[in-house]
Parts: C-alpha cells; structure tokens; sequence
C-alpha cells in the first residue's frame, strides 16, 4: 500500500493563513505561525470595533443634536424627554442628520417641545 502524504493539504492550508496576512508587516505575513497568531488577533479587533463603532457613532449623534440646541437655550435630556412626551419616535441618528441638514424642520421641533414644556409649567 503507497504511503499517504498529506504535503497538498498541509501547504494549502498555510497558503490560505499567508494569504490572510497580506499587507502585514515583517515577519507577520512571511511566517506561518506568525501570520496565523496576526491574523486571529486581527479578527478579534475587527469583532470588537464593530460593537465599538456603534457606541461612538451614538455618542456623535448625540453630541450634534446637543450642539444644535443650545442657541435655542433647551438641553439635550429635556429636549428627549419633550420628544417622548409629544410621543415623537424618531432616532438620534435621523435627529442629528435633520439638525446638520434642515435646520428649519429642527427647529420646528425644538418648538414643539418648547410648547410642550410650557404647557405642563
């Protein structure tokens, strides 16, 4: 019986690992092991920004609606609370975009919280 070699498996396998690590600097894209251990490390960071980017976006959104309302004197937690209480769902991403793009439709709502606010004093 011929002997099995697994050198085509074995040299695909790391093929594929080096192929990943393109790009990488030194030693990280030339050596197998090396490539492998980046390449994992790699995959872990891109999982975790991906969660981190949604953090930092809302807190961008939030910061520029903030932004926008402070020449009309309301603060940002009464602004929301106003929007709530007027029962008006919209998102602070379309909220942000709205005040960087339309700052009439904004203030239309900036007063319609302002009414509210007035109405329960």
């Amino acid at each position: 019986m011929p002997r099995v070699t697994t050198g085509p498996q074995t040299r695909k396998r790391r093929k594929k690992w080096l192929k990943r690590a393109k790009g990488y600097w030194g030693k990280k894209s030339k050596l197998y092991k090396t490539a492998r251990l980046q390449v994992m490390k790699a995959w872990q960071s891109a999982y975790r920004e991906r969660k981190r980017k949604k953090r930092v976006f809302r807190s961008l959104w939030i910061i520029r609606i903030n932004a926008a309302l402070r020449p009309y004197g309301i603060s940002y937690n009464k602004f929301i609370h106003g929007l709530k209480l007027r029962n008006i769902e919209i998102n602070r991403k379309a909220l942000s975009e709205l005040a960087v793009r339309n700052p009439e439709e904004f203030k239309s709502l900036v007063e319609l919280v302002k009414q509210e606010a007035l109405e329960k004093v």
